[in-house]
């Protein structure tokens, strides 16, 4: 698999015998004494910098350094303006305005303006939006183009096989429509702002704060002005404290201060592994010819195997202009460590049924974002001390309809009600200086949303059956369409994403073909199209925990799987600059901030955490 030259240190030496372990998890003692045995005196680059691996404190650079935080005091504190954030704003406000009570709520959102960072698909359902905003036509919300005609496909390498949509299944888009979800987010804030919420795009919360009673006091915001060495530039500014009664953390997927409180307060521990996919989109301008505004187009199969879950969409906007929104989705279970999700959708867009929609046409718009899929058996307990959780950092996705606005935006409605009473209480029933509140947890229970996710739940695990692909469409169709999702028994998840990876000695390497520059591309191109922009002299914020694990695994043993499931070029492999072996290069600047290399990292070592604030991809209403 490497260059012989490659085993000329302790280092590859240790390489070959972790080959013959396989994996970590299959005999980690033994890994670890191996590894411990024949790398500690081989001294490895530094490639994290970050101080939450690197603490300052004991660092003779900060020494002399003012470290003092300005703290600010706020009944509600938001943690992300996306639409689970921005509906528990809006609510909260509408119920202050109702009962004629001063509430201060104050959204954190790390993109430098609201929407920027937001990606979907996107096909939105009506019935959260219809409760919080009912006169959304009348505000002018930025929904144009309804769907007229549903499309559902089983794709084969050079054919399509199609399938019919029949009322009840989950891919019928009767009386949804096509948005620009990004868009959407923007007038979402503005309706927020009217209401008087304060909203704070460019501040990334980087810490959870806590009082003494272990219950949550707020967040702070993120520090700016460090150098990528770690060290304190001469502009250095420490972040802000954001103290509230009660604080909603709605980060969306995979947040990273949710990873905190999951451990904090062991939220957990009465569910199944959060299962992810990630997804890719472009946006292109067509031929108007091939145009059909409302049309919604899915399809599963090619270029997958039946073993690789995932599929397709292609939206006809209509929004002046011949536009298609296009993307592929990956479940981030899949096991050859050789398949790369970008490619995956480069490749699909050549099949004869997605090519005759795109030739001649121009791709104007790049991004991605991983996608939670556990489902109703992966919701953690969602209420404690000092907070809860919103939107799709719990993971409220439905997975068959690939729709989670809907339940996002539900979610923070429902906890706007229930943290409402309890924050405007002259006497608040909490034993906790954070107030708690459960009853958000028991809403949301009795809510629509748990009634759709408890219908579809064994969707997304069905399909680890020998069929696969075929196997799961076989049981949606059975116990979905005809049972109604009433089956009497739950299907498990099997573990989390980063497990399923296969050693590459036993994986066949995948070969991609090349991109033509006109309907496929290369990666780097298509980064540059998501407008991603970070600071550079900063500590990158990719971090790890060990820099040796991948060199010594992640490249020994799974051949450096992070150069592939990375869909922004982030990571590389490149020589070392003197004697022999390779090194892992971090290329920060490149994040688009989707989470996948935190979630499918078969280590488990890399730790994404926030940038500079205001940094990220820039998507035009993506």
């Amino acid at each position: 698999m490497f260059p012989a030259s490659r085993y000329s240190c302790k280092v590859h030496r240790c390489i070959r015998a972790l080959t013959t372990l396989q994996t970590e998890h299959a005999a980690p003692q033994l890994y670890t004494k191996v590894h411990r045995r024949t790398c500690s005196s081989v001294s490895t680059p530094r490639i994290t910098t970050h101080y939450t691996i690197h603490p300052r404190d004991k660092d003779p650079r900060w020494e002399a350094v003012e470290m003092e935080r300005f703290a600010d005091e706020a009944d509600v504190v938001i943690v992300g303006g996306g639409p689970a954030g921005l509906s528990a704003a809006i609510r909260l406000k509408q119920l202050a305005n109702e009962h004629q009570k001063e509430l201060r709520v104050c959204v954190v959102e790390k993109a430098p303006q609201i929407g920027a960072h937001t990606l979907s698909g996107a096909c939105l359902e009506l019935s959260a939006l219809n409760e919080l905003l009912p006169d959304w036509k009348e505000r002018g919300a930025p929904l144009k183009t309804p769907v007229t005609e549903d499309v559902f496909s089983i794709l084969t390498e050079k054919h399509r096989i199609p399938v019919p949509i029949l009322p009840g299944l989950p891919m019928r888009n009767h009386g949804n429509y096509i948005v620009r979800l990004g868009n959407f987010v923007r007038w979402l804030g503005e309706q927020a702002e009217e209401l008087g919420v304060e909203l704070y795009p460019g501040y990334a919360a980087a810490e959870v704060l806590f009082h003494e009673d272990g219950s949550v006091k707020g967040i702070a915001t993120n520090d700016v002005g460090i150098a990528k060495d770690g060290s304190p530039k001469d502009v250095f500014e420490r972040g802000m404290e954001l103290h509230a009664k009660v604080t909603l953390f709605g980060e969306g997927c995979h947040g990273h201060l949710a990873k905190q409180l999951y451990k904090q307060f062991n939220l957990r521990e009465n569910c199944d592994p959060q299962t992810y996919a990630i997804g890719l989109k472009e946006l292109w301008v067509i031929d108007e010819k091939k145009w059909r505004p409302g049309r919604t187009e899915h399809s599963v199969g090619w270029p997958l195997n039946r073993h690789s879950y995932g599929g397709s969409f292609l939206y006809h906007l209509n929004e002046g202009e011949p536009l298609v929104a296009l993307g592929f989705v990956v479940g981030l279970d899949y096991s050859n460590p050789y398949l790369s999700p970008f490619k995956e959708f480069q490749r699909w867009k050549h099949h004869p049924f997605v090519a005759s929609t795109l030739e001649g046409g121009q791709r104007i718009a790049y991004g991605a974002r991983a996608l939670n899929e556990g489902g109703f058996q992966s919701i953690p307990k969602l209420t404690f001390p000092g907070g809860l959780l919103i939107g799709c950092s719990p993971g409220f996705m439905n997975v068959p309809k690939i729709k989670g606005t809907h339940t996002a935006m539900k979610s923070g409605i429902l906890a706007a009600e229930a943290v409402f009473p309890k924050v405007t209480a002259e006497n608040p029933d909490s034993e906790t200086a954070g107030l708690h509140v459960p009853e958000y947890g028991e809403n949301l229970k009795n809510s629509w949303v748990w009634k759709e996710l408890y219908s579809v739940r064994n969707i997304r695990p069905s399909f680890h059956n020998p069929l696969g692909l075929y196997g799961g469409m076989i049981y949606t169709g059975i116990f979905y369409w005809i049972l109604r999702g009433k089956e009497p028994w739950t299907l498990r998840h099997q573990g989390m994403d980063a497990h399923h990876l296969k050693p590459a000695k036993d994986c066949t390497p995948i070969e991609y073909p090349k991109p033509d520059g006109k309907i496929s591309f290369d990666l780097l191109s298509s980064v540059a199209l998501s407008g991603t922009n970070h600071e550079g002299d900063q500590p990158p914020h990719l971090t790890l925990k060990d820099d040796s694990v991948p060199v010594a695994k992640n490249l020994a043993v799974y051949d450096g799987p992070e150069q592939r499931f990375c869909p922004a070029g982030v990571y590389e492999y490149v020589p070392v600059e003197t004697g022999d072996g390779m090194r892992l290069q971090i290329n920060a600047q490149n994040c688009v901030h989707c989470k996948t290399c935190d979630i499918k990292d078969p280590s488990q070592n890399i730790n994404w955490v926030v940038p500079e604030g205001g940094g990220g991809p820039a998507y035009n209403g993506m």
